[in-house]
């Protein structure tokens, strides 16, 4: 009896330290795959920390910005870079480095708001046309063809003239006018499993039809998904500067990277280049960054391209 007490007394001290080791080695099996995807796809890595860093300047920019973004002081326009003004100041003698980084709030929410919206609008469209088939895949198709015969710029700038600028509004145009090229790529991959055994099976089980798709298609369609909203990212910041470049875009006072191109930007330009140099230079990692970590998420998360390099 005494023996069986004392078995249990170690077993019941042993049980606590399970859940410490599974966690460890968890922990060490996500540290080696992303050290293993660092090493495979370096490009991809420096894609994500550049990611990493916009996200977390965005988020924090409240306490990262040194001044205000809307504030300007007279004595220090045009202002070079100085430890007091690292970007250096506008024409308004605004700090530079405070706008730089409120306008990366202002890039990663319509690129994400963007995302999200062309993301749940084209996986509808992609999968009741690709599963259905028929008659709803010549109908949306010939809508998405019809969508797609439009000058993407043309259209989005004459429909933010017409809705009026701003933040959500630029943000939804932006993620209806990507949906139609992301919901092809979806109907394709929905086609490919629509005759596939578990799917067949399934079917003939007595499941309806959106039991088998959230059971068995969207999970198996997740990996496109997040491929094309990776890229798709990158796509709709580099359109938002651009709308705002032409003065479509974010009302000032708010920075909008575009706008800083524009404007007093070009005006400046030879006296003051700092002024088109960070805005553009942030543009131009922020797509980078974006592009290289959705193409390596594409190789190695494709089993079409697993184990290329």
């Amino acid at each position: 009896m005494q023996a069986e007490q004392t078995v249990l007394a170690g077993t019941a001290l042993a049980r606590p330290a399970t859940a410490p080791r599974a966690a460890l080695r968890a922990h060490q099996s996500l540290t080696s795959r992303l050290l293993e995807f660092a090493q495979r796809k370096p490009l991809g890595a420096a894609g994500a920390v550049i990611v990493l860093v916009l996200v977390l300047v965005a988020l924090g920019a409240p306490w990262l910005a040194p001044y205000p973004f809307d504030v300007g002081v007279a004595s220090v326009r045009l202002q070079g870079p100085s430890l007091a003004h690292p970007f250096g100041t506008d024409a308004n003698g605004r700090d530079m480095l405070s706008r730089i980084i409120w306008g990366a709030r202002i890039s990663v929410t319509v690129g994400f708001g963007a995302v999200l919206i062309s993301t749940v609008l084209a996986t509808m469209i992609g999968v009741i046309s690709g599963y259905f088939g028929g008659l709803f895949d010549l109908l949306f198709q010939r809508l998405i063809d019809i969508w797609i015969s439009f000058p993407a710029l043309v259209l989005l700038v004459s429909l933010v003239a017409v809705l009026g600028p701003g933040l959500w509004s630029v943000t939804i145009i932006l993620g209806v006018l990507v949906t139609p090229g992301s919901s092809r790529v979806i109907r394709s991959a929905v086609i490919a499993m629509r005759h596939l055994p578990y799917v067949e099976t399934a079917n003939c089980l007595g499941a309806g039809h959106v039991r088998i798709i959230v059971r068995h298609v969207l999970p198996n369609v997740f990996v496109p998904i997040l491929i094309l909203a990776t890229v798709r990212l990158g796509t709709a910041i580099l359109a938002e500067a651009t709308v705002s470049f032409l003065g479509y875009g974010i009302p000032p006072p708010y920075p909008a990277w575009g706008a800083m191109l524009s404007g007093t930007g070009r005006a400046y330009m030879l006296q003051s280049p700092w002024m088109s140099i960070w805005p553009g230079l942030a543009i131009s990692l922020a797509v980078f960054g974006f592009n290289m970590l959705g193409d390596a998420l594409r190789d190695v998360l494709d089993p079409r391209l697993r184990g290329t390099r």
